[in-house]
C-alpha cells in the first residue's frame, strides 16, 4: 500500500466546487474560447500555489486558472465538477502536482487528450517515484525554480517570440525567492536541530531545509494525512512531545482538521507549545508564492525566539 493515499473523489457529475481564477492581462471567461486570436496563453494550476507561479512566468501572456483555492477546505476531499473539467479541457499548459496528490487532473485529461496540451507534473519534473511517501512538494525549495524553467519552456514552444520575455520574469522569480533561501539558511544557523511536532507532513521538506527535527513519527503524520487512525501508541508519544516540553513548535495543518488534531492543539495551547499554522493551498489574499514561504518560516523564527503563534497567516 502507497503511503500517500489522498482521499480525493472525482465525480465529474457532482456540485460545482470553488475555483478561483487569477487573470493576467486578460478578462472574461471567454477568453477560453478566443486564446487562439487573442495571443493570450489559456493556463491551469491544479493548486493555487502553480496557477500563481504560472502567472508570475508567464505575465501578460497568459490567463491562470486555479482549481483548488480555499484554505478553509480540505483539499483531500476535492471533487472534480463538470466545470472544472471543461477548464481542464480547455488549457494549453497545465501544471499539477502528482505523487497521487491530484489524480482527478489525470482522470480529466484522459477524458479529453489533446496532443496540443502542455502538461507538467511536478512528480515527473523533479523525477520522484510513486513511493514518494510526502505529496507537499511546493514546500522543498528546489521545486518552484524547476517548475518555473519548465514553464518557460513550455510557454515559448507556443509563443516562442515571447521567449526572452518569459526568460526574464523567471530569472525575476528566482531572485525574489532568495529571501526565503536566506531566512532558511539563518534559522538553520541560528537554531540549529530546534525538535518540533506536526500533525501531518505538510511543512516536512520546510523544516528539512530549515535544519529541523520532527519528533513527530512519519507513519503518524502518514496516518492522520490519509484519514487512519493512528495507534494508541503513536497518539501517547505525539501527547508526550508536548506534556514533556519536548518540542518547540507545532506545525498545524490549518486544512485537515479533526477531532484528534484538534486535541493536539488544545494540548500545544496547555503546555505553552507555539503553534505554526501551515496550508496546502496558499493563503489569500495578499500573498503570491514566494512571500507565502518566506512567512511560513518567519513565523517558525518567530516562534522558536518569542515563543509567539503563529496559527493562522
Amino acid at each position: 500500500m502507497r503511503a500517500v493515499v489522498h482521499r480525493v473523489v472525482v465525480p465529474l457529475g457532482t456540485a460545482a466546487a470553488v475555483m478561483a481564477v487569477f487573470f493576467v492581462g486578460f478578462e472574461g471567461p471567454a477568453a477560453v474560447a478566443a486564446s487562439g486570436s487573442s495571443g493570450v496563453i489559456v493556463a491551469v494550476g491544479a493548486e493555487n500555489e502553480y496557477a500563481n507561479v504560472i502567472g508570475q512566468i508567464g505575465g501578460k501572456y497568459v490567463q491562470v486558472s486555479a482549481i483548488e483555492s480555499n484554505p478553509n477546505t480540505d483539499p483531500h476531499t476535492f471533487e472534480a465538477s463538470p466545470s472544472v473539467a471543461k477548464e481542464v479541457s480547455a488549457a494549453q499548459v497545465v501544471v499539477q502536482n502528482g505523487v497521487g496528490y491530484d489524480t482527478y487532473m489525470n482522470n480529466i485529461e484522459a477524458a479529453s487528450p489533446s496532443s496540443a496540451r502542455k502538461v507538467i507534473d511536478v512528480q515527473k519534473l523533479l523525477g520522484l517515484p510513486d513511493s514518494t511517501a510526502n505529496p507537499h512538494l511546493w514546500y522543498k525549495p528546489s521545486t518552484m525554480p524547476a517548475v518555473a524553467k519548465a514553464l518557460v519552456s513550455d510557454l515559448s514552444a507556443i509563443q516562442p517570440s515571447h521567449r526572452a520575455y518569459f526568460q526574464a520574469n523567471e530569472t525575476r522569480f528566482d531572485n525574489s525567492l532568495k529571501p526565503w533561501y536566506a531566512a532558511l539558511a539563518a534559522f538553520a544557523k541560528r537554531y540549529p536541530k530546534t525538535p518540533v511536532a506536526t500533525t501531518e507532513p505538510v511543512g516536512d521538506y520546510m523544516l528539512a531545509a530549515a535544519g529541523a527535527v520532527n519528533l513527530t513519527p512519519f507513519s503518524f503524520q502518514a496516518d492522520i494525512m490519509n484519514g487512519v487512525d493512528p495507534a494508541p501508541q503513536a497518539v501517547t508519544l505525539q501527547d508526550s512531545l508536548f506534556s514533556k516540553h519536548r518540542v518547540k513548535v507545532f506545525l498545524y495543518n490549518q486544512q485537515v482538521t479533526d477531532s484528534l488534531t484538534a486535541s493536539f492543539l488544545a494540548d500545544a495551547h496547555k503546555y505553552g507549545i507555539p503553534v505554526v499554522g501551515v496550508y496546502e493551498t496558499m493563503p489569500t489574499p495578499g500573498y503570491d508564492y514566494q512571500s507565502w514561504m518566506l512567512a511560513e518560516v518567519n513565523a517558525l523564527q518567530k516562534a522558536v525566539a518569542k515563543k509567539v503563534s503563529t496559527q493562522r497567516l
